[in-house]
């Protein structure tokens, strides 16, 4: 299945796409579904509301996740392009809520920044509560997978050997349009292609069957450190061909249109806009 979260009516409502119609599942938003413990059967079953899906206003595919967790350096060759050695365990920082956006809406380039940069992102999306999973809990306690850009202000990042401060500006990073159920995909270790186009050019390609750390292992290991709750995200990292470590550096700097897309499950399609 594919699910997302729809603006509309001036609220939100979760959605199933059925060829080119979205339908009400019966809940405001996917965050609210997967609170269900029925939620696959809830999301096959309904049969609400419709709306087309050409044109459809996206809301972020989850908009208030109790938690947000970003994984760095996971493709082999971003970790080289960065000029790091490979990590032994997954190198973790947060997002919140507010920095997320629909998976059409507009980057807003900050006015404090000149190093503003693209990621393309595999998402994994929670749809289970689960504390220090075990490999099967792990599994299970997948709902699906989206598309983040992990919008960075590089010059904030590397302010200190702290990262969050480059990651969280407000209303940042689009993610979604659609959470793609595991069974469409190839499950949940899925080989996909990966790649962000600025202005019609190829800036990052890869396959997440080459992530170091697959979504198993990811929601084993945070969810050894703290509990995951329907809802939440992982992003799983980004390949390389960002910005910052191109030579020389390229920034988005207003009027660019960046597409981050990931095979099977869409695209993040964004204008990017000076803030006024």
């Amino acid at each position: 299945m594919k699910l997302a979260t729809l603006r509309v009516n001036g609220g939100t409502r979760a959605v199933r796409l059925d060829s080119d119609t979205l339908v009400d599942l019966g809940y405001d938003d996917l965050g609210a579904l997967f609170a269900r413990d029925d939620w696959p059967a809830i999301a096959t079953g309904a049969s609400g509301e419709t709306w087309p899906a050409e044109g459809a206003d996206f809301a972020p595919a989850v908009p208030k996740p109790s938690k947000v967790i970003c994984v760095g350096h996971n493709y082999t060759d971003h970790i080289k392009e960065m000029g790091r050695d490979l990590p032994c365990y997954p190198t973790l920082f947060t997002k919140f809520a507010d920095s997320l956006i629909g998976a059409n809406d507009p980057i807003v380039k900050p006015t404090e920044t000149d190093a503003l940069d693209w990621e393309v992102e595999l998402v994994v999306v929670v749809g289970k509560p689960v504390r220090r999973a075990t490999e099967d809990e792990a599994v299970a306690a997948i709902a699906g997978f989206t598309v983040m850009n992990d919008v960075s202000v590089r010059d904030w990042q590397f302010r200190t050997v702290e990262w969050t401060q480059g990651k969280i500006w407000d209303s940042s990073t689009p993610v979604g349009p659609y959470v793609v159920t595991p069974d469409e995909v190839g499950g949940v270790r899925p080989a996909l292609e990966v790649k962000t186009i600025v202005d019609g050019t190829v800036m990052q390609y890869d396959d997440t069957g080459t992530l170091l750390f697959d979504p198993v292992h990811l929601v084993r290991y945070v969810s050894t450190v703290i509990r995951l709750n329907p809802g939440d995200m992982i992003a799983t990292g980004t390949p390389s061909g960002v910005g910052h470590a191109r030579d020389p550096k390229v920034y988005l700097v207003g009027g660019e249109t960046v597409a981050t897309e990931i095979a099977g499950l869409g695209a993040c399609t964004n204008r990017v806009v000076a803030e006024t």
